[in-house]
């Protein structure tokens, strides 16, 4: 079965359409959204999660959001852009691909005629999804020579077909070697607060065939210390000049384990999430979620919920890219692919 379409147009190009994530894995249900609410809602609350996928949901939201809102009326959304691009920029902070996506709608606007600009924004936000989903074939490519028949692998969180347009980031390399009829057996983290390796990574792994089990977090250092994993994979949500890597709360855990035993911890993602712009992992803004994401909790004690953690280069084997591999420090013109 092939990997599903997390984001994406409608049929009719009209909205924007969602895999409610959410829902998963119990439900699969797809949402059409047609307005900037909308749209920053479903990033927001993750019903559109992931880094490449936020910032393809960005593209294709403001272009929908300000063709409905204006009326198709172009001088009506050159105005409406100046408040929708902030707006929507900051539904979360960690990511980049979302500030990365805004900016170059917004670029893209500024030496078209206001009748071109709707049809612009649109052609803009389709070009961007389209080179995510290149992107993510790339990064499988590229990560073919780290996954050798009957390879063992830990990842965390969801950097798979549900967190792009395409096949995936981390999970990338697992699809093209799936695909090449390689054995695999991928350990997947629960990755707490919201069980996005439970929910996610298992759900869409096990749709395509792929041989997967689901582990609480906190027996990833003892699946690593049995020798039972060959190699760690994960996305990132933000890849700092340094190379510091934000990833889902816990990647850091993983990589400390990892680096004791001796088992090689890859980084795969596209070049849009790396931030030449920040120095190093110390000047990220942390997004804190909800106390009731952790479950029940008595009603006067307060909850830490830090929703990423920071890995230090030194953490890190090697970065997989849509380039190859590459090697930090990463110059500020890196940001764009």
């Amino acid at each position: 079965m092939q990997p599903p379409r997390a984001v994406g147009w409608s049929p009719d190009r009209q909205a924007l359409r969602i895999i409610d994530q959410r829902l998963l894995p119990g439900i699969e249900q797809q949402c059409d959204l047609v307005s900037l609410d909308e749209v920053i809602d479903a990033i927001r609350t993750l019903a559109v999660r992931g880094a490449p996928a936020i910032g393809v949901a960005a593209a294709i939201g403001l272009s929908v959001a300000l063709r409905n809102a204006s009326g198709g009326d172009g001088a009506r959304a050159r105005h409406l852009l100046t408040e929708y691009a902030p707006r929507l920029a900051s539904a979360r902070p960690t990511a980049v691909n979302l500030a990365w996506a805004v900016e170059r709608m917004q670029r893209v606007t500024e030496a078209v005629r206001n009748d071109e600009l709707l049809a612009v924004l649109a052609d803009e936000a389709e070009a961007i999804r389209a080179e995510d989903a290149a992107m993510c074939e790339r990064i499988g490519m590229h990560g073919l020579s780290i996954i050798p028949d009957g390879a063992r692998v830990l990842t965390h969180c969801n950097a798979g077909a549900l967190a792009t347009a395409g096949i995936g980031t981390a999970l990338a390399p697992l699809y093209t070697a799936h695909a090449r009829g390689r054995a695999l057996t991928v350990y997947a983290d629960e990755t707490r607060p919201l069980r996005q390796g439970a929910r996610l990574t298992a759900w869409e792994l096990a749709r395509a065939g792929i041989n997967v089990s689901v582990l609480p977090d906190g027996a990833a250092a003892s699946l690593i210390a049995q020798g039972l994993v060959d190699l760690v994979i994960v996305g990132a949500d933000r890849i700092t000049a340094n190379g510091d890597v934000a990833n889902k709360i816990g990647t850091y855990g993983v990589a400390l384990a990892a680096q004791a035993h001796g088992v090689p911890f890859y980084v795969a993602a596209p070049w849009s999430t790396i931030d030449g712009a920040t120095p190093t992992g110390t000047h990220i803004v942390i997004e804190h979620r909800q106390a009731d994401e952790l479950g029940d909790l008595p009603a006067s004690v307060p909850a830490w919920n830090p929703a990423f953690d920071v890995t230090p280069r030194a953490f890190v084997t090697a970065y997989l890219t849509d380039r190859g591999f590459v090697e930090p420090p990463f110059a500020v013109d890196d940001e764009s692919p």
